[in-house]
């Protein structure tokens, strides 16, 4: 243990060798040990990780390694290889970078126990995997994952150590560590020769990003370029291209083929190109030491964990590291995103990632301890539900009335919904139907498609029909559609009592021949000939939404 440990290539700080004492004890211990370790992004929390999991094989034990995304999956089984490269250990990984067969012949080696260390994504939690003797569990990027995850593994043996790593624990694990329910270890003191990230808050201007991604070049470093929609990846690549002629520019997103992502990130790691523009599918754990330079696109439309969790991507070396993160243009900012651009601007100190949990933790509250739920009752409802009948009630006290939200119904020939096959866990399906009912705009259908093919897989036809009916739906609810039927060569959309369209929207409407308005209706209703089978429908129906929408925001003379 002590050979392995002086192998390290870097010099422990404090609180790391405080950390791996602590879980060397925990191991040691009779009762089976759950530990946090919270520590800011490149403070050293995946060492503590490895020596655990060395400690836990050389004991004859197996380690399972929970990863939330496919490339941190490989990154990790990449650092791994190489720091027990001397030693008889077996380590595989279980993700999407696999092929079926490889697949299934690693779960039957891991049932057989010659498999020491197996680091996969949410693959691991399915019910072919079965392991012969395991002894750890190292859950990493702890938040991206819901209790369910963690509580469906540990049920696969009784008497196993769990250890989480995480810079922004989600409240109630950190109540949960606070109030002593459960060890926690925080790396506070950042390593040596270590600079904060310069934080630039800003506006988009074409000038300043030029500059940033050449300065980058000039020094031999890479850039990360963060624009948060696979819609659109393309034309953004080539801005770059044009802003930065010199620069060999590349595209990462969810939704590449297995192989494709995996030759982008590992040509990245390997300096084959200067500039990554990707989705935030980069956000968790990467640690290429060359990237010293963030540029992130829209930045008011993420999350304050997720903007902290980008930040650190880069910054990770004795070099100084730049982060800017921008807006459109004079653009009005939502409050929430203005203060969510405040913090991140002014959490550049190290350690800030507790202090944004501790902030996160005042905010939305702990949640139960002894229960899975992570607040009371919000879990049977959701957060964006709850916060709803809050406000109904508020408004009730205060004797105002609350406006009935429409519901739309759609009668469309097409299969959607989630496959067995695709997601087996029960609770897992009721909480992605939830999640995608909620879809209003175009950006969250994307995020959607690509989490769960982040998570699951290739996404099958009935899901992607799912998500688009889901969207359709939401938008139709809006400008007043109650009904959107399909009939034998036509589909009509039937608005609700007291949502119609002015003359003159109809007339902008008609001008078109697809678009039919029959006047003697009971109800205003306007119909289009059906384009032909299932999903071919959506898209014409879709763009009359939107034309809708366009036209009610309009306005006309008297």
């Amino acid at each position: 243990m002590r050979e392995f440990e002086e192998k390290f290539p870097y010099e422990e700080t404090e609180d790391q060798i405080k950390a791996i004492e602590d879980v060397k004890q925990d191991m040691e211990s009779p009762v089976p040990m759950d530990r946090l370790i919270c520590g800011d992004v490149g403070y050293g929390k995946t060492e503590v990780a490895i020596r655990a999991a060395f400690k836990a094989v050389m004991d004859s034990k197996q380690v399972a390694i929970l990863v939330p995304t496919t490339v941190l999956a490989q990154q990790h089984f990449n650092n791994f290889v190489q720091r027990f490269a001397d030693y008889p250990m077996r380590i595989e990984m279980l993700s999407r970078f696999r092929t079926k067969s490889q697949q299934e012949q690693i779960i039957k080696d891991i049932r057989k126990k010659r498999v020491d260390i197996v680091i996969g994504t949410h693959r691991l939690l399915s019910k072919d995997v079965v392991f012969e003797d395991l002894g750890l569990l190292i859950i990493d990027e702890e938040q991206r994952f819901g209790v369910k995850h963690k509580e469906k593994i540990k049920a696969l043996k009784a008497n196993i150590d769990v250890i989480a790593l995480t810079a922004t624990p989600i409240p109630r694990t950190l109540h949960m560590s606070l109030v002593g329910a459960r060890d926690m270890s925080v790396i506070d003191e950042p390593p040596h020769d270590r600079s904060p990230v310069q934080t630039y808050v800003m506006e988009y201007n074409d000038v300043i990003i030029k500059d940033a991604i050449e300065r980058e070049i000039a020094r031999g470093g890479q850039v990360y370029y963060v624009y948060n929609r696979v819609h659109g990846i393309d034309a953004v690549a080539q801005r770059v291209r044009q802003l930065v002629p010199g620069a060999r520019v590349e595209i990462g997103h969810g939704q590449m083929g297995e192989a494709r992502l995996e030759n982008v990130m590992m040509d990245f790691i390997d300096h084959q190109f200067d500039v990554l523009v990707c989705t935030t599918i980069v956000e968790s754990g990467l640690d290429i030491a060359r990237a010293n330079t963030l540029v992130v696109e829209n930045a008011d439309q993420m999350g304050l964990s997720q903007l902290y969790q980008l930040r650190g991507r880069v910054g990770r070396s004795d070099r100084l590291a730049f982060a800017y993160i921008t807006y459109k243009r004079d653009k009005a900012l939502h409050e929430v995103a203005e203060k969510r651009l405040k913090a991140i601007k002014d959490f550049t100190d190290f350690g800030s990632g507790f202090k944004i949990a501790m902030r996160d933790l005042e905010i939305r509250g702990a949640g139960n301890i002894l229960g899975p739920e992570q607040h009371g009752h919000l879990l049977s409802v959701g957060y964006e539900m709850y916060t709803r009948l809050l406000e109904d009630a508020v408004k009730e006290l205060q004797g105002e009335a609350t406006p009935e939200k429409l519901k739309t119904s759609i009668e469309l020939k097409i299969d959607a919904y989630l496959p067995s096959r695709y997601i087996d866990s029960e609770k897992q399906k009721y909480e992605t139907y939830r999640k995608i009912a909620g879809i209003d705009t175009s950006q969250e259908a994307d995020e959607i498609r690509e989490e769960l093919i982040d998570r699951y897989g290739d996404l099958p036809q009935p899901v992607l029909n799912l998500i688009d009916i889901a969207l359709v739906k939401n938008m139709a609810a809006h400008i007043g559609v109650e009904q959107i039927k399909e009939s034998r060569d036509q589909i009509r959309l039937v608005f609700a009592q007291g949502h119609y369209l002015e003359p003159l929207e109809i007339k902008e409407l008609i001008k078109t021949e697809q678009v039919k308005f029959n006047p003697t209706d009971a109800q205003m209703t306007l119909s289009i000939p059906r384009a032909g089978a299932g999903r071919a429908n959506l898209s014409p129906l879709r763009s009359l939404i939107e034309k809708i929408k366009d036209l009610k925001k309009q306005e006309y003379p008297l």
